[in-house]
């Protein structure tokens, strides 16, 4: 665990204090190994499995003195690495979106939308996941990933809007 701040998706992730507390590093050196293979069997690199974990760790630690607390450590520890594995999937897939050109921008608009709007549309509608498990990965209220997949289409039904005249007009 580093001391430096990193950037992450436009917000700043905090540095971890120092010196760590000392269950907290147990935890760390116990379970840091297994959680960094589960990252680079779902990410493929140990850049990006690195990064996530360290990601995972802070947030770990910012939430320790709860997480202590739960009679479920080990259930909510999980959680919050699935989830920060996962989020390093979708910010690789926004890299990638934002790359494309299908001449109509749908999918730079797709990578321009909120972080929270972004992930909905693509838990959604690219990996078909239901609203519960959406709420379940994103840590969100059901109704608040609903809110976020209603703004997000909010902010794509213009680009979609051309695209769908554009093929129309193709076809006449």
């Amino acid at each position: 665990m580093t001391d430096d701040v990193e950037e992450h998706g436009g917000q700043p992730v905090t540095a971890a204090p120092l010196p760590l507390p000392l269950d907290f590093e147990a935890y760390y050196i116990t379970h840091q190994e297994a959680f960094h293979q589960y990252a680079l069997a779902i990410l493929g690199t140990n850049d990006a499995a690195e990064k996530a974990i360290h990601r995972a760790f802070l947030e770990i630690l910012r939430h320790w003195d709860t997480l202590l607390s739960e009679s479920d450590l080990q259930q909510q520890v999980w959680a919050i690495v699935r989830r920060t594995v996962m989020s390093e999937i979708l910010l690789d897939l926004r890299a990638q979106l934002a790359t494309l050109d299908d001449g109509t921008g749908l999918y730079k608009a797709l990578a321009a939308l909120p972080p929270r709007q972004f992930d909905v549309v693509v838990l959604r509608h690219i990996v078909c996941l239901k609203t519960h498990d959406i709420s379940w990965y994103m840590g969100l209220t059901p109704s608040t990933v609903d809110y976020h997949c209603r703004r997000a289409r909010e902010r794509l039904d213009p680009v979609y809007r051309r695209t769908t005249r554009r093929k129309q007009e193709d076809t006449k």
